[in-house]
């Protein structure tokens, strides 16, 4: 038996979860008024798929847009597919959840952040780092939080 709750897992569960539901909605239905979304995820993550060279450009994080053009949008219960455009080349990407750093929707001033609590032990010599790193060992005990919009706003 566990000696405490773990609510930093039990968020990230739930908002992942969130997310999912989202995309879902998009992959039905597409993207609804003026919705758009900046993900950012760990390419570094054991599976996360991309073209080689996409891999060598970015070879930590690596921020997507989901706006105009996407095709291909397959959401599953581990992650999301999804072909974009980089340069006019359709590149199909898969992002697991678990990779994902940061999922932002500008257009409604919502965004969440994900870290690690080695990330949040960090903050003050790091400010502004937002990496999280999966690995296939024990989960780290994880804080969730709500993601400043003013980043992104014109």
């Amino acid at each position: 038996m566990t000696k405490s709750i773990d609510y930093g897992t039990l968020m990230h569960r739930a908002m992942r979860g969130l997310i999912m539901d989202v995309l879902r909605g998009v992959e039905r239905d597409g993207l609804p008024g003026d919705h758009h979304f900046f993900i950012t995820f760990d390419t570094r993550h054991p599976e996360a798929e991309m073209a080689d060279w996409l891999r060598e450009r970015y070879p930590e994080e690596m921020t997507i847009v989901m706006q105009h053009w996407f095709d291909n949008l397959s959401v599953d219960e581990q992650g999301f597919a999804v072909t974009l455009n980089f340069g006019d080349q359709p590149e199909p990407l898969y992002i697991p959840f678990g990779a994902i750093c940061t999922f932002v929707d500008p257009s409604v001033e919502f965004g969440l952040r994900f870290e690690s609590q080695e990330d949040s032990d960090d903050e003050d010599e790091d400010d502004g780092d937002e990496e999280e790193a999966d690995d296939d060992a024990a989960p780290t005990r994880t804080e969730a939080e709500v993601v400043s919009l003013d980043k992104w706003r014109k």
